[in-house]
């Protein structure tokens, strides 16, 4: 007898509108009072839940939900918000977007009301990327002396709401050894001695869930996915039985990389079940079926919660056979991971407001499926284990659907193929070696000591969103819509003039995401007019969704350029997001090597650069953010991963002549282990995010002694508190002590498009005043030594 059970580790929460985005950013202007962003949360969660609910699924997953970062509610939770930020009588809540957003003396904190003087100079949270994902999570502050308690009821409160609602109830948490190996320790301590005090409060509140009558606690620990020193995989045992004995039901949850030798350890802990990725580990899927005692649940994920394309539930089906077969068909179903990182549901891409013009091409459309649809994705096979005849229709339309895109003649693009095929041996390298290139870029741009910049985009106002919104919907001629971002452009050239700033960026108001909006002018891209995914907070993007061979029709930004160009007698940079970013941040076609593909992108970019150095300007910035994002979580496979993502950016940028000076630009990830890659890249000049860190990155550069140009950000751009000219001096002093003055720029933490032109001057204001400190102290020691 089959008995199947279907769930998932977590669904999308900003809401199928960006419900949740619209209700926090009015409540973080002051405009929406907390009762009603509370009430917009219990509205969402109680959609989501019924929609696994009517999806078929056993159990609804509570505690996935967050107003802002499933960490940062764990930090409430376990009460160690750090000290530093001297919480005295605030609610939960604003302390909760204070840990976010951080608050000084003079700018609004971002939880309904003016932050306090006495608080002045709260810097946010680091923020640095989920695993190998795009989202953003908030780093907990851990030192030796850090105590835990239980400190919220947010999760019990929601756990409540959907037994009132009738659901059936799955709790997640994320697991202890995660949630330590995700912190970071601000004293140098280990953090895995904090283990003995945690533990603890996971069994307070395991007990409680239990008393609540949970039917299970998903405990997620995707950290068994990688290469564990010792001490912390020996610590899984003395954690899993001491969490065992609060009598909770356990599934242990992994995702994103296979457990190699952490398998029989996972498979041996005391817990009552065990959910695997059932799409990167398909390989293990028998070897976890053989270790795992019988008595034990096997929740595998077998639809992919990372992408987009349907499954193909024949091959499915034929993976999980062997496994159903050791388990006696016993088996629970489930995507890979949460569905966080997919969109809310095709059903958005169709209806009146979106013509075949502007929305998914519907050929594209019939490969796809989102979250919403991954929940019947679910239904279906568990259907055709239990009652084949029943899933029979629903299996011959995906497999129509999957042949269907096989052969399609519109994927494959002869020329983009003969092109990669013929490039010649020193395609991916410059003319010249940087010492040489960066006497001719010092003579062409004459820039003073500790050059002045900006990251790229400026403040998208609402007059910009207003405007490119009317000439998407056609209400709004070309010709105007031009003329309008032509005007924004000389108001940001007008404004960085006004600032002293040396290096100018057109401010990027025609563009309405770093990716999505290169991907519209490629071959090979779709789009969707919903498709949205959190990114961090309210911050949501559209992934393009790459479906075919790439190329770039015609050019992109050099019009926007040139324009900017001929306003200023200043330097302005050409903006361009780097190939491997492209890849990273798209839904990419899975019918062939991303390499591959991240080659065609960076043919296509690569002519955006000529073209842009042909149109005169000296700078061109190829942003690269999400380089380390596509680091392979397990060792192994890393290093043939940068060496095809250094290939496809020097593959892009080999074009530039000596005197075009090249920038790239990361940020919100760890560089310490890939620094001889970053420094193959062979950009004149990188950008970090520095400031969460206190610059703590940049020591790393020091000591690899990294050989070019650099900008480490000397403030934190998704904070609205704006930093005074001594933090940020503080910041490039402690730079100056590890990097040679003369290799340093300055410069913001990343792009100021979240930000409004009052926070932006201001900060920029500040900025600029540093630097010119830096440089009257610098020319003082100068003189000292020649003296």
């Amino acid at each position: 007898m089959k008995n199947i059970c279907t769930h998932i580790p977590g669904y999308p929460r900003i809401g199928e509108r960006r419900e949740l985005k619209t209700a926090l950013e009015r409540h973080w202007r002051g405009e929406l009072p907390v009762t009603e962003l509370e009430a917009t949360g219990r509205a969402l969660r109680a959609r989501h839940w019924a929609q696994q609910h009517d999806a078929g699924l056993d159990f609804v997953t509570v505690g996935d939900f967050a107003f802002y970062d499933q960490v940062a509610n764990h930090i409430q939770l376990f009460g160690c918000e750090p000290e530093r930020f001297g919480f005295q009588d605030e609610s939960a809540l604003e302390r909760y977007f204070t840990l976010a957003r951080g608050r000084s003396g003079t700018a609004h904190c971002g939880c309904g009301q003016d932050s306090h003087d006495s608080h002045s100079g709260s810097a946010a949270l680091a923020m640095t990327k989920w695993f190998d994902t795009n989202y953003h999570y908030l780093v907990p502050e851990l030192h030796a002396g850090t105590r835990f308690a239980l400190s919220s009821t947010r999760l019990f409160d929601e756990v409540a709401e959907a037994q009132a609602l009738g659901h059936a109830v799955k709790a997640t948490l994320i697991g202890p050894l995660t949630f330590l190996w995700l912190a970071k320790s601000t004293d140098g301590s280990p953090r895995l001695d904090l283990l003995e005090r945690l533990l603890p409060v996971y069994g307070q509140v395991l007990a409680r869930l239990k008393e609540q009558g949970v039917a299970w606690v998903q405990v997620e620990e995707p950290i068994l996915g990688l290469d564990l020193p010792q001490a912390w995989r020996s610590a899984f045992d003395t954690a899993y039985w001491q969490l065992n004995q609060a009598g909770a039901p356990l599934l242990l949850a992994t995702c994103f990389s296979p457990l190699e030798e952490n398998l029989s350890l996972a498979c041996r802990l005391p817990v009552a079940g065990l959910h695997v990725d059932g799409v990167r580990a398909a390989h293990e899927l028998v070897s976890v079926a053989d270790w795992l005692p019988v008595h034990k649940v096997l929740s595998v994920g077998i639809v992919d919660g990372r992408n987009i394309w349907r499954t193909d539930l024949d091959a499915a089906l034929a993976t999980l056979a062997p496994v159903l077969e050791k388990r006696n068909g016993q088996l629970w179903l489930s995507t890979s991971c949460s569905l966080l990182h997919v969109p809310y549901s095709l059903a958005l891409e169709v209806g009146p407001e979106v013509g075949p013009e502007v929305g998914l091409d519907p050929e594209v459309r019939s490969w796809l499926t989102f979250a919403h649809e991954k929940l019947a994705e679910l239904a279906v096979l568990k259907a055709a284990i239990e009652q084949p005849a029943a899933a029979a229709e629903a299996l011959a339309t995906s497999r129509a659907a999957i042949a269907a895109r096989r052969a399609s003649p519109r994927v494959h693009d002869a020329a983009v193929r003969a092109r990669l095929a013929a490039l010649p041996a020193g395609a991916a390298r410059r003319k010249s070696p940087f010492a040489e290139r960066r006497l001719l870029q010092g003579a062409r741009l004459n820039l003073p000591p500790f050059p002045t910049t900006t990251i790229g985009s400026f403040p998208q106002t609402p007059a910009i969103r207003a405007a490119r919104a009317a000439f998407k919907r056609g209400e709004l001629a070309t010709a105007s819509y031009e003329a309008a971002m032509r005007a924004e452009i000389e108001d940001a050239i007008r404004r960085q003039e006004a600032l002293g700033l040396d290096v100018l960026v057109h401010g990027e108001a025609e563009r309405n995401d770093m990716v999505e909006y290169f991907g519209e002018h490629l071959a090979g891209f779709a789009f969707t007019q919903n498709g949205w995914v959190q990114s961090y907070g309210s911050r949501c993007v559209k992934p393009p969704i790459i479906w075919g061979d790439v190329s770039r029709p015609a050019p992109i930004t050099v019009a926007w350029a040139r324009h900017a160009q001929s306003l200023t007698p200043l330097p302005v940079k050409g903006m361009l997001t780097g190939p491997v970013t492209i890849l990273q941040w798209s839904f990419v076609r899975d019918d062939q090597p991303r390499a591959d593909t991240a080659d065609q992108i960076a043919l296509a970019m690569r002519d955006e650069v000529d073209d842009l150095q042909q149109a005169g300007i000296a700078i061109v910035q190829i942003d690269e953010p999400a380089l380390r994002e596509g680091l392979p979580l397990r060792r192994g496979p890393r290093a043939g991963y940068l060496d095809r993502a250094v290939r496809a950016f020097r593959l892009t940028a080999a074009v530039a002549r000596d005197g075009t000076q090249i920038h790239t630009h990361m940020c919100y990830a760890e560089f310490n282990d890939i620094l001889a890659q970053i420094a193959a890249l062979d950009a004149d000049v990188i950008t970090i995010e520095t400031s969460r860190s206190a610059m703590a990155l940049l020591d790393a550069f020091g000591d690899f002694r990294y050989p070019n140009d650099i900008g480490p950000g000397v403030y934190d751009i998704h904070s609205p508190r704006v930093p005074d000219r001594e933090e940020m001096l503080a910041l490039l002093r402690r730079a100056q002590a590890v990097i040679p003055a003369a290799q340093l720029w300055v410069n913001p933490d990343c792009g100021l498009k979240t930000r409004s032109w009052e926070e932006t001057e201001a900060a920029l204001r500040n900025m600029v005043d540093a630097a010119r400190q830096m440089r009257a102290e610098e020319a003082a020691g100068n003189r000292r030594e020649t003296a």
